[in-house]
């Protein structure tokens, strides 16, 4: 990528902005209000308001590696906190993405330094669904719903956050989405919580 060429194309936008809205840059200073967060992985190409249709504004993004939400990991509690919280968004979509890397690194038994921690928490989702995982012959397909049950404990573990329960009692909705790279279809996995969570709900409850 020609990094003189990004701001050429800054430019570009600015004016094709300003074409379609001379307020525009007021307006987008002024503040936001996005009914949505969004918590996907960082992949290059898994962009999630390209993916949304979303303007600025509109969505508050949250990404890491293998869209993870993990309980210690104080950026993507503070990212929920300030969204839950503060912007009241109405809905919190995780989504992954069919071929991660994040998912094929956790599945290699080598020692990947630094992501070891990070990798671990994925290893963790394996083990929890490793019977379902084990009776899948085609190595792809294996990846691929490891991907969907990633999606399904994330969504999980943002369910078990007390100011997202507290939310959800009133209205909050929280989904659990996958972008198939080679369809480019958003598939929704459609959730069931009381389900999955049958029997140890009350453990996680806060009241």
């Amino acid at each position: 990528m020609n990094l003189e060429k990004i701001f050429e194309h800054n430019e570009d936008w600015i004016n094709k902005r300003l074409n379609q809205d001379k307020e525009y840059f007021d307006k987008l200073s002024s503040g936001q209000n996005p009914e949505v967060l969004y918590i996907g992985c960082s992949d290059s190409r898994v962009t999630a308001e390209e993916l949304l249709g979303a303007e600025p504004g509109e969505v508050f993004v949250h990404r890491n590696i293998a869209n993870m939400v993990i309980g210690l990991d104080l950026n993507t509690t503070s990212v929920l906190d300030y969204a839950v919280e503060h912007l009241k968004v109405k809905h919190i979509i995780v989504c992954g993405h069919y071929n991660c890397g994040g998912i094929k690194s956790a599945m290699i038994p080598k020692d990947l330094g630094i992501m070891n921690p990070w990798l671990r928490n994925i290893r963790d989702v394996y083990r929890l669904h490793s019977e379902e995982l084990n009776a899948i012959e085609n190595e792809g397909m294996r990846y691929n719903r490891l991907v969907e049950l990633n999606v399904q404990e994330q969504c999980v573990n943002a369910v078990k956050n007390p100011f997202v329960q507290k939310a959800m009692q009133n209205g909050l909705q929280v989904h659990g989405w996958v972008f198939d790279l080679f369809t480019g279809k958003l598939i929704d996995l459609k959730l069931d919580f009381d389900s999955i969570l049958k029997n140890i709900k009350e453990i996680y409850d806060i009241d």
